[in-house]
């Protein structure tokens, strides 16, 4: 009997050699070859005849191979077969198809699949690029009732088929995958133990997880195939529900074992409500008094605060950070708030200073691009805890930089840090002083408080599972005096009107950004480079205007003069490149012109609209769009066009993205999910996070200790094993 733990290498008619193959497609045990599931199925329980078959349906047909043979156009060679059933005809053509020469024989039958269509010059059926299966060889001494007692006890007809994503380079096809999978199932132990408590099953109407891989895999022909292909059988629902389940009972378990943990007990005394009202430099939304009290309310807990600020471009976030701040600061503890770009951090440091060092608070700045004495010097200042709030790049995280009493940690951007950084940046003091600690020395400082920011709207489904172990505050309410963008989209023809606008705003005392998306014109021969454009724009266009440019490979202090000089008014219009997607501040500027900005992402041309807007002029978002757009594309436009919030946009991207891409980067820890759609399975996921919740409140009578044991017991081997998430403990 196999075992769920089972290397995959052990079950029969795989071994050590074609394991190194599975590999590759993340399958090392037994239960990753059980959850790799079928993509789509096919019904061939009633095949279609060829007789029967119109013109624009899918249909799986199973005939006899006829003739094959490749020939050749001006443009490509095509590969073609034929094959029929009696005299009925079915012609199959394969684009570039020289790999199928040698494929087919004269006598084989076959699968195939696709849809039909009606070749124009002949009025003959046939099937573009079908996908196909040979089911036999077909030799020339088998007789009619040999083949069809074959066939009939064949896994690929009489039956739904699953259909399974070859590996390998096609050598592993579907019809191995089938043979395998088939095995395995018929060597696991028919009375496994299930992992989820019974109450939980019985709520959730959930089937045995053996029953449940049988009917995924080889589905009862009263299946509703139209349940399989869009996953909601009973066994997709019970494979769904569990995947999700144990990602969701490990969050909450490293949610309350975080708050196991000692933290620190903020005071919020009279000193810094005052502390906090001085530096307020209007009069605060809603929405950041609900905020801040949330947040304050963790900050007095005794263990850490664990939380997520997410709001839109402008909503205010970085002065309820401030506020966060101001708390630590008079509780007599050090603040970190670590930003993912140094031109960010730059601007965090030059804001504190202007907000908090009236105040009497002292503010460092730690960037990689300081020289050495100077990083020297801030990091003395940080260990003896003369430095009250350091703000910094990823250079915080350096083992050469200790706190001498840190607080609180601000993350801003966190999707573009790792969470293994997070966790590393909030818990420096307490293991640095662990390891340097003597044994008569007391125990390490408490765990500091952690604030992570973000403007990129995360929709609900994608933050219960990557930000999971944090609690949530939105700020969806934009300060006084924010006006709404206007965005309009123009072909790249009508660019000198463009131009024109631009520069009306320029003389009325505006400024401008103008984006484009590539540096070098080599990197992609049909788009506008950011460095060519910046020489026509600034010597021919706008030759009377003072015109800077602004990229992610320029140093870091050519970056900082630029930005400092668009900041204090004295360019007019900056030609750049994405990198100032994230953070840059100018209140002055009102028109952002994206060129090419169908080949932006939907975030990320949000993000960029995020860029203007800040002060009380109206402001514009051009979108520049040079040839065809994609359908994609287009929704893309329309979205930005029709909506400024960024939630709307934000859920329209995960559609179009999917949630693997949503960030761009899989460090964003974001579980690579093997049966689960974040997309398609929102309402399963609610259900999974409320029922792991249920779990972990402790045995009573419908959910017993052992079964809570079991739980997580499974729950560390999913994690471990299969989630590729940090570590739960």
């Amino acid at each position: 009997m196999l075992d769920l733990s089972t290397p995959v290498q052990y079950t029969k008619g795989i071994g050590p050699r074609l394991a190194e193959v599975l590999a590759g497609k993340g399958i090392h045990t037994v239960a990753d070859l059980l959850h790799y599931l079928p993509f789509r199925y096919e019904d061939r329980l009633n095949p279609r005849g060829i007789a029967e078959l119109r013109p624009g349906e899918m249909a799986t047909v199973i005939a006899e191979v006829r003739t094959s043979g490749l020939f050749r156009t001006r443009r490509m060679p095509i590969f073609q077969m034929t094959a029929a059933q009696g005299r009925a005809r079915l012609k199959c053509l394969w684009f570039n198809g020289t790999y199928l020469r040698d494929r087919f024989k004269p006598g084989q039958m076959v699968a195939l699949y696709g849809k039909v269509e009606e070749d124009r010059r002949s009025g003959e059926l046939q099937i573009m690029q079908p996908q196909f299966e040979i089911l036999d060889e077909g030799s020339e001494d088998n007789g009619g009732d040999a083949a069809e007692q074959k066939l009939a006890e064949s896994l690929e007809v009489g039956r739904i088929v699953p259909i399974y994503e070859s590996a390998g380079q096609g050598r592993l096809t579907a019809r191995w995958f089938r043979g395998i999978i088939r095995s395995a199932l018929e060597n696991m132990p028919p009375d496994r133990r299930d992992p989820i408590p019974a109450a939980v099953r019985s709520r959730m109407g959930l089937i045995a997880p053996n029953e449940a891989l049988w009917k995924v895999h080889w589905p009862d022909a009263g299946e509703s195939f139209t349940d399989l292909q869009a996953a909601r059988t009973p066994g997709h629902l019970r494979l769904i529900f569990e995947e999700l389940f144990f990602v969701e009972l490990g969050l909450e378990f490293k949610r309350r074992q975080m708050k196991a943990q000692t933290g620190v007990a903020f005071t919020l005394n009279d000193r810094a409500r005052e502390a906090i009202k001085k530096i307020l430099p209007f009069h605060p939304t809603n929405a950041q008094k609900r905020v801040l009290k949330e947040i304050a309310g963790d900050m007095q807990k005794p263990y850490p605060m664990r939380r997520l600020l997410q709001g839109d471009v402008g909503s205010g976030k970085t002065i309820v950070a401030f506020e966060a701040a101001i708390i630590a600061l008079e509780n007599g503890y050090q603040v970190a708030l670590m930003a993912p770009t140094e031109i960010l951090a730059q601007q965090h440091y030059f804001n504190a200073r202007r907000i908090l060092e009236n105040a009497g608070y002292r503010i460092v700045l730690l960037t990689g691009s300081l020289e050495q004495d100077r990083k020297r010097e801030i990091r003395r200042h940080i260990s003896h805890g003369n430095a009250h709030l350091v703000i910094g790049t990823h250079a915080l995280l350096e083992q050469t930089v200790e706190f001498a009493k840190i607080g609180l940690v601000i993350v801003d951007e966190q999707h573009r840090f790792g969470v293994m950084q997070r966790l590393k940046l909030m818990r420096k003091t307490s293991e640095e002083k662990a390891a340097n600690a003597s044994s008569e020395e007391p125990s390490p400082s408490p765990e500091p408080d952690v604030l992570v920011m973000t403007a990129t709207p995360i929709p609900r489904t994608l933050a219960l599972t990557l930000y999971g172990d944090l609690d949530l505050s939105v700020l969806d309410e934009l300060p006084p005096g924010r006006t709404p963008i206007v965005t309009r989209r123009v072909s790249d023809e009508r660019s000198d009107e463009v131009w024109e606008f631009l520069r009306k705003q320029v003389a009325a005392g505006h400024q401008a950004y103008v984006v484009y998306p590539v540096i070098q014109e080599n990197e992609e021969r049909e788009l506008k480079a950011a460095l060519k454009m910046y020489r026509d724009l600034s010597n021919v266009v706008f030759a009377d205007l003072k015109v800077g440019l602004l990229h992610g490979r320029m140093e870091g202090n050519r970056k900082e003069e630029v930005m400092r000089r668009f900041q204090s008014g004295e360019l007019n219009i900056l030609v750049a490149t994405t990198v100032i997607e994230v953070g840059v501040d100018v209140s002055n500027a009102t028109v952002m012109v994206i060129e090419h900005a169908e080949r932006f992402g939907l975030s990320q041309l949000h993000q960029l609209r995020g860029r203007i807007g800040r002060g009380g002029a109206k402001s514009f978002c051009i979108l520049m769009t040079g040839g065809k757009v994609s359908e994609e594309g287009e929704r893309r436009l329309d979205a930005m066009v029709r909506t400024n919030d960024g939630f709307q946009i934000a859920e329209l991207d995960l559609e179009l993205r999917g949630p693997g891409e949503f960030f761009g980067t899989r460090q964003a820890g974001l579980p690579s999910f093997l049966i689960a759609n974040l997309i398609r399975d929102r309402q399963i996921l609610e259900a999974a996070k409320r029922e792991a919740a249920a779990v972990l409140e402790g045995p009573n009578q419908e959910i017993s200790q052992p079964e809570i044991d079991r739980a997580l017991q499974h729950m560390h081997a999913r994690w471990q094993n299969m989630y590729g998430l940090v570590e739960v403990g």
